[in-house]
Order: C-alpha cells, then sequence, then structure tokens
C-alpha cells in the first residue's frame, strides 16, 4: 500500500457455484468476496489469528451497503480493493471496490463499517496501541486520496 493508492491483496475468481439462474454472480457471492477481501486487508493491520487468540478481539461487521454495477460471469478474474475512509477508537469505515481484473471495469462497491469487539464480553472496545497505530496510518495514506463516489450513500428511490 502507497499514499496514492489504496490497499489491494484479494483476488479470486468467479466459481461455478457463485451463478445464479440469471447466468452471473449471485448476491451472495459479492457480499463474500468483499468479506473476504476485508479479512485481508485486517491480517494485513494485525488483526489475524494469532491477534485473536492473544487478545481474545476480533471484529464484527455492524453495517453495509453494496452496490452492484456490472455482472460478473463464471471464470472472471477479480480484485478487491480497500480504502479506510474513517476511523474512531473502536470502528472503521472501510469502502471496497471489485475489478474484473481482465477488463478493468468496476462490478460491485461497498461501504463496511467495522467495529472491534472482546469476544469475551460480545463488547466494542478500543483498538489499543496495535493495531490502532496501523489503522491511524493507513487512515492519513488514504484520506489524501479523492473521495469515492459511491461511498456513504443512502438508499432510497427517488419519486418522480
Amino acid at each position: 500500500m502507497t499514499e496514492n493508492q489504496p490497499f489491494s491483496q484479494y483476488r479470486t475468481k468467479v466459481q461455478p457455484g457463485w451463478i445464479d439462474c440469471n447466468g452471473h454472480m449471485n448476491v451472495p457471492y459479492y457480499v463474500l468476496a468483499f468479506d473476504q477481501a476485508t479479512d485481508s486487508f485486517f491480517d494485513h493491520v494485525g488483526v489475524d489469528e494469532s491477534y485473536r487468540q492473544e487478545t481474545n478481539c476480533s471484529i464484527f461487521v455492524a453495517e453495509t451497503h453494496v452496490n452492484y454495477l456490472r455482472e460478473l460471469h463464471e471464470g472472471a478474474p477479480l480484485y478487491v480493493t480497500t480504502r479506510l475512509l474513517d476511523l474512531n477508537e473502536k470502528r472503521v469505515h472501510l469502502f471496497h471496490q471489485m475489478f474484473h481484473e481482465d477488463a478493468g471495469y468496476l462490478a460491485a462497491s461497498t461501504d463496511i463499517i467495522i467495529v472491534h469487539v472482546d469476544l469475551g464480553r460480545r463488547r466494542s472496545v478500543d483498538w489499543g496501541e496495535m493495531p490502532g497505530k496501523k489503522l491511524q496510518q493507513i487512515h492519513a495514506a488514504h484520506g489524501k486520496l479523492t473521495w469515492p463516489d459511491k461511498a456513504g450513500r443512502q438508499i432510497g428511490i427517488k419519486s418522480g
């Protein structure tokens, strides 16, 4: 990750079982890919299996909003970029964008609010020094990037 780029380590291909009756990737598999990209991002900042074992803390998704923009078909290679848009002592706001790796088009995006949780108490807790410091560094770097068009949108149907 550099200051002028979002984090990107998650890559996969659309699996045959991910295809629905319309011949394209079905809704839950977009969410699955975004969830795996979230895990990849948090592994990068140190919130991984060893962190969970040592601290008894983990992350929970509190809210998500997905934009389905273009179809993906069986076998399509895809990658997901991740931006850390906002951060406080217990939560982060991530924004993922899913791209068709060969064709280069944006297929979907999602906003995700993640909460840091003490698994014993099942309550939100501060990030603490680690991974808090790493998250702050990424937030500062990503804050220099242009705000994504689809980020932070509300859902609704416009009348008229």
